[in-house]
């Protein structure tokens, strides 16, 4: 039967199938082989979408204004000061006035519960494009990247190290479980996903003939990995006084030399960006300052090296979000 998600909301990958995430990978190919070949794709003119956007952020509002304005689309952007959302006017109100307006609404914010309520009350598509708990359009560009890197993904060896309970592990978890991949979260303990989630993956993952490990050992984690995926050690909205714990604890388990040799000699090195791989931001250069670091999750040597494919993933948000609108609105 064919693949129909018209009309569907995009929140997390546990709400999708494992036959609809292929279509959005596939669609999301043809839409890159479009871009790649200057062939104009302008199927949904007529149709409007707004941003909005509680966090800031490169890659995610750039990906979906090109991706809106490709498809001929109107694109609005809210900043988090241009809109009275949470603050004069309720998350049900907002999303029933946007609803009457705009064909789909992309969020990227805090609570899971705000993207949960703007798709409960506007009557149209939300994307999730980040919160605190998920990040699904991150991982369709992360499966595309590894498809075209390895010409498949059920099977592969993944390998995510830092703070397991963060959007990006959660994310990566469900995504690795939902297409067949054997995943690994390789953390301290105390950062290991909530027991529940991970038991909800478990799960998935033998449906699909993966599997899904936790550990605290390094050399056990990144053994014979195909995939290396790393995060930032302390998210955006976090407060500036967790760096010192994050960095105690998250040290050891910096994407290093070591690390990928360890791993396959195939093996590549991933990273949803921005990297702390160098002291060439404000905040790197504080962390350098105060700490006496100069790399944080991954050494510049690694991020710069030809097993990384951080800016291929970088672009592929931007065709993978382009399938997302396209099929949930078309």
């Amino acid at each position: 039967m064919p693949v129909n998600i018209r009309g569907r909301s995009f929140l997390t990958l546990l709400d999708y199938t494992p036959s609809e995430i292929r279509y959005l990978l596939d669609l999301a190919k043809e839409f890159k082989r479009m871009k790649r070949n200057g062939v104009p794709h302008r199927y949904l003119e007529n149709k409007n979408i707004v941003l909005l956007f509680e966090k800031t952020s490169t890659r995610t509002r750039c990906s979906f204004q090109v991706a809106g304005s490709d498809l001929g689309m109107g694109v609005t952007y809210l900043d988090p000061g241009s809109s009275q959302m949470g603050k004069k006017e309720s998350i049900a109100d907002t999303a029933r006035v946007l609803g009457r307006m705009y064909d789909g609404i992309e969020y990227r914010g805090y609570e899971q519960k705000t993207v949960e309520d703007l798709a409960k009350y506007s009557g149209v598509p939300v994307w999730n494009g980040l919160t605190d708990q998920f990040h699904p359009t991150q991982m369709l560009s992360d499966l595309l990247t590894m498809e075209e890197k390895f010409g498949r993904l059920q099977g592969l060896r993944f390998t995510y190290m830092g703070d397991a309970r963060n959007n990006m592990g959660n994310s990566l978890m469900i995504a690795c479980a939902k297409m067949g991949l054997h995943f690994t979260a390789c953390a301290p303990k105390q950062l290991f996903p909530a027991p529940e989630l991970v038991a909800k993956a478990q799960a998935i993952a033998a449906e699909n003939h993966g599997s899904v490990h936790l550990t605290e050992d390094v050399s056990e984690g990144t053994k014979d990995a195909d995939v290396i995926y790393t995060d930032i050690w302390v998210s955006m909205g976090e407060p500036e006084a967790v760096w010192e714990e994050r960095i105690r604890l998250l040290r050891p388990y910096q994407v290093n030399a070591a690390a990928m040799g360890n791993a396959k000699p195939t093996a590549i090195f991933m990273h949803c960006l921005p990297s702390f791989h160098d002291t060439k931001t404000t905040i790197g250069a504080e962390i350098a300052e105060k700490f006496g670091i100069t790399e944080m999750e991954v050494t510049d040597e690694v991020f710069e090296s030809s097993q990384s494919v951080v800016f291929d993933e970088a672009e592929n948000r931007m065709h993978t979000i382009k399938a997302v609108i396209y099929a949930t609105l078309c």
